[in-house]
């Protein structure tokens, strides 16, 4: 708390200096006059002189009665004032009791004025959310006692603002006060949040879907494709995502895209458990997009001819027991495959051809989209996900027509991160 006593010090400090500028001028303006018998005597004189030239001029009617009563009235008054020693002998005393209301009417207006605009509470409350800290995080990140309440956290976001104002930047503190702006409802916050940590951990699945998710309540298109790129990212490397998945099913539902949102809520309803509390909701949603498909919008069955060839550069980089996965996936669309071949014992170059037998879900097939990329990767482990040091190569888009659907793909670099 050296902080608040460090600025308790700099309000005491102005104290004073308001209390100097209205005490000190009553002070300084103390005099005492010191009279003594000659000076008043010599006023008498004068007084005396003055009036006897009234009497000369009264008897030369050079005044009338009047003026000469009212000089005389003037001359005495003059002579009270001049030998009047009390006046200056209490002006001490007067002068110390404005010295002492001015210094209470300081204390008073300075006080009032700090309790109503001095937001003294809002202080406290700052340097309390700054030292409760540690305890709102083991609360809201690691579930331990009571969930945080609004107020509190209100107060979790201001320490955490506090702290990387302070700190510098921390990914982690930063996706931590998007999820809290979320649950506050301030969706701005949020997105500033989420975009610094997105800036400082690009690959960082949390930061995307959570993202992901405030984009997708500003419900712009534009927010919305954002939003569509983020998740896609996400399902590049963990394609089982179920987070991302459902988030997908619910822009394509939202786009009404009902192809895509059936598509993707069967790969969600594929990856969950049926005693899930979501499956019922999911399965019912599918059956209600499946009713706004028109028959008419069922394709004919196509099929896709890959010329698979390697780089010679890379011939040394085959492993001796390496698997070949040749696979479609949407050019824009969700993330898992929509045809599969696997071959554990090739030669390239080499020709494959993909079609609809080889969806790895009945709804997500070759024939139900317009545009896909063909991925070609020589596996070290003999599975479909990435890997460092694995060979890969992918076509440009490819648009799928009913007859020849004829693509050459080159296995041209080797995967250095594992695909992300």
């Amino acid at each position: 708390m050296s902080d608040i006593m460090q600025m308790w010090g700099m309000f005491a400090l102005l104290t004073l200096l308001a209390v100097l500028f209205v005490v000190v001028p009553f002070l300084r303006r103390e005099r005492v006059l010191q009279v003594d018998n000659e000076a008043n005597a010599q006023r008498i004189d004068i007084y005396q002189q003055r009036l006897d030239e009234l009497q000369v001029d009264l008897a030369n009617q050079r005044v009338d009665a009047q003026m000469y009563q009212e000089s005389v009235l003037e001359l005495k008054r003059r002579l009270l004032n001049e030998l009047e020693p009390e006046k200056q002998l209490n002006s001490r005393g007067n002068n110390r009791i404005f010295a002492l209301t001015g210094l209470l009417f300081t204390l008073a207006v300075s006080g009032v004025f700090y309790y109503y605009m001095g937001s003294q509470q809002q202080i406290a409350n700052w340097y309390d959310a700054i030292d409760k800290l540690p305890e709102y995080g083991e609360r809201a990140v690691l579930q331990q006692g009571e969930a945080l309440s609004p107020n509190e956290l209100q107060a979790f976001a201001l320490g955490l603002r506090t702290k990387l104002a302070n700190s510098g930047d921390d990914a982690v503190a930063w996706m931590l006060l998007g999820r809290i702006a979320m649950s506050l409802n301030d969706f701005e916050m949020a997105k500033q949040a989420f975009n610094k940590a997105l800036k400082m951990e690009p690959n960082n699945h949390n930061v995307l879907i959570n993202y992901s998710q405030v984009l997708l309540v500003e419900g712009s298109e534009s927010a919305m494709n954002k939003a569509a790129r983020l998740l896609a990212k996400v399902l590049k490397s963990d394609p089982a995502n179920v987070d991302a998945i459902s988030l997908l099913a619910l822009i394509a539902y939202e786009k009404q895209d009902w192809l895509e949102a059936k598509t993707a809520f069967e790969v969600l309803l594929a990856n969950m458990q049926s005693n899930d509390p979501r499956y019922a909701m999911i399965e019912q949603r599918i059956a209600e997009i499946a009713q706004k498909i028109s028959p008419t919008q069922s394709v004919a069955p196509v099929s896709l001819t890959a010329n698979v060839t390697l780089d010679k550069n890379l011939l040394s980089q085959v492993p001796q027991h390496g698997t070949l996965f040749v696979f479609a996936k949407a050019a824009s669309g969700p993330a898992m495959p929509l045809a599969v071949a696997k071959l554990t014992n090739f030669n390239l170059p080499l020709t494959v051809t993909l079609d609809d037998s080889m969806a790895m879900m009945p709804e997500l097939k070759l024939s139900n989209y317009q545009e896909v990329v063909i991925t070609a990767r020589i596996s070290v482990d003999s599975s479909v996900m990435p890997q460092a040091g694995e060979l890969e190569g992918q076509s440009q888009v490819v648009s799928l027509v009913q007859d020849n659907n004829d693509v050459t793909v080159e296995i041209n670099r080797i995967i250095s991160d594992t695909g992300k």
